[in-house]
């Protein structure tokens, strides 16, 4: 039920862009508006979600330990799953949000003729780094929409993404895999039963929106063949807030522009803001140096303690009574 009602809601966003375009003649709205909007949101969004978990309390050292702790000398530390120091901490990270070791390292357990077995299972790992650096690739090329002269670096990764040469215009590589690594997650979500169970709207509706995004994407490079200088025209325009609407630009356009002003919007209020809060999450960024260091909560607040001789003075008759032991008469 979540999956249909996410696929709808994209589909009613793709009919309302073509809608306002085609009968509406909303370009302005559509093409200046929406984009400023949400960019506007996307930022703000953004910038609140992080300060508010950057001053989120962390009072104890919370790092998941995967790996043994740092102990006695003869025993072999996991510097990595279980670092005792800022350097470790920071090279697990790097591994974290670059390579996605944790889900490297994923193992799936299953039924093997009557017997429970472990397995590795990389088919997430792979399609997940597909997918996010895929996603970054394409952003990145799309900087020469935005600047001008064009930077070296983006002429650079548009050549290595289409270095196969395949048609004209060139084949890049990135937005098939784009469009293939969202499919798999998706059906991941469709097949596999317990992934189905816990899945809601919103980890569907993003799937949905990313595919429409990069479809039309597609459809305009290969298929529609929109007029790229007007494009430039309007997004420069965007960039120097002198905006204008050129006339040669086709509804797809329109449309692709849309749902991407639609998930730059929705991204803050969604888990799609894992991007900015790996970095903040005490689980990985911590050492785990309990052993060695007293962590004391600054956010306790005083309790009055008190002995045993203290305890003993205020209960001892009721002790005598009770057959209890004391040590003063």
């Amino acid at each position: 039920m979540g999956a249909l009602f996410s696929f709808v809601m994209v589909i009613l966003l793709v009919l309302l862009a073509y809608a306002g375009i085609k009968a509406a003649n909303l370009q302005i709205f559509f093409g200046v508006v929406i984009p400023y909007a949400a960019i506007l949101t996307f930022l703000l969004g953004f910038v609140y979600r992080m300060l508010k978990w950057s001053t989120s309390p962390v009072p104890f050292r919370i790092p998941t330990t995967c790996g043994q702790q740092k102990s006695l000398p003869w025993v072999k530390q996991n510097k990595i799953e279980n670092p005792s120091t800022a350097l470790g901490a920071t090279v697990r990270m790097i591994l974290e949000v670059f390579l996605f070791r944790s889900l490297f390292r994923n193992t799936k357990a299953e039924l093997r003729d009557g017997r429970l077995g472990y397995g590795s299972s990389k088919w997430l790992w792979l399609g997940s780094l597909a997918f996010h650096v895929s996603f970054f690739t394409i952003s990145f090329r799309h900087l020469r929409l935005f600047l001008q002269p064009v930077p070296s670096p983006v002429h650079f990764v548009e050549t290595l993404d289409g270095f196969l040469q395949i048609g004209a215009p060139t084949f890049l590589i990135t937005g098939s895999i784009l469009l293939l690594a969202a499919l798999f997650l998706l059906l991941r979500r469709f097949l596999l039963p317990t992934i189905r169970y816990i899945s809601l709207p919103a980890d569907y509706f993003p799937l949905f929106l990313i595919i429409a995004i990069a479809s039309t994407g597609i459809l305009m490079r290969y298929f529609l063949k929109i007029d790229v200088v007007s494009v430039k025209e309007l997004t420069m325009g965007l960039v120097s807030l002198n905006p204008m609407i050129p006339e040669k630009i086709d509804v797809i356009f329109y449309i692709h522009l849309f749902l991407i002003s639609v998930l730059l919007a929705y991204f803050p209020f969604s888990k799609l803001m894992h991007m900015g809060g790996v970095f903040l999450s005490p689980t990985r960024n911590l050492s785990n140096n309990n052993r060695m260091v007293r962590h004391i909560n600054p956010w306790n607040y005083p309790v009055k303690a008190r002995t045993y001789e203290e305890y003993e003075d205020e209960f001892r008759e009721k002790m005598k009574n009770a057959g209890i032991p004391v040590e003063k008469e």
